[in-house]
């Protein structure tokens, strides 16, 4: 960050491997009056690995109305302030958004560094096509989910979902009943991880591959567009 400049910087994280961090973000993180952190501990975790020690405070979906205009006040005070969320880009089905809209709404100038971000591998490594694609997050559990899943029954180009891995079958039947049995996809879990797996073809068959299983980690579901 430069001296005086005054702007929130949102710096991603990685999201399994530590070694994913950036140069640049290691930089912003140490050159941070304030650390605003979706979870403390696990930010807290990675500062330690990294051997960085920094002010941290919390700020995540259930307080972010109520501290918003304190962090505005600090930064236009010249605070050198930093978001980050547990794992990958603030803002991406993460918290972030409301922040970004009231710095940009009261002056404040906004970075966002580059770095990791779940579904971008997914998808890479998903064998679908990535050059036109629509990223959904996650689908709401219960109201609005099956209008928002006949809205994409005729979608064309390549969709990405994150979800838990406690509805993944159920929201890969569901798929099968708005999109079509021979409808291609892709799971993918422990991105980066250790035990990252990518699982590939129809959505019938990548359900049988995660039917009476324990299945853990961050998913993400790369499904073909209709053709």
């Amino acid at each position: 960050m430069e001296k005086n400049t005054v702007k929130l910087v949102l710096v991603p994280t990685p999201i399994g491997n530590l070694e994913d961090i950036t140069l640049r973000a290691i930089n912003v993180l140490k050159a941070a009056d304030l650390i605003l952190a979706e979870d403390t501990r696990n930010t807290g975790f990675l500062l330690k690995h990294l051997e960085i020690s920094k002010p941290l405070q919390s700020h995540h979906a259930f307080n972010e109305h109520q501290t918003l205009g304190k962090v505005i006040e600090r930064i236009k005070k010249g605070d050198k302030i930093v978001l980050v969320s547990d794992a990958g880009t603030p803002a991406i089905s993460d918290p972030g958004f409301l922040l970004v809209r009231e710095c940009l709404r009261n002056g404040v100038e906004v970075e966002c560094l580059p770095g990791a971000t779940a579904f971008v591998p997914a998808l890479v490594n998903s064998g679908l096509p990535c050059d036109r694609f629509i990223f959904e997050g996650f689908l709401p559990v219960k109201k609005g989910r099956q209008t928002r899943l006949k809205a994409l029954v005729e979608e064309e180009r390549t969709m990405i979902f994150y979800e838990s891995p406690f509805r993944l079958v159920k929201t890969l039947e569901q798929f099968v009943e708005y999109f079509g049995a021979e409808r291609q996809a892709c799971v993918s879990r422990e991105i980066t991880k250790i035990y990252e797996e990518n699982v590939r073809g129809t959505l019938p068959e990548i359900i049988a591959s995660f039917t009476n299983r324990t299945v853990k980690g961050e998913i993400v579901i790369v499904v073909a567009g209709k053709e």
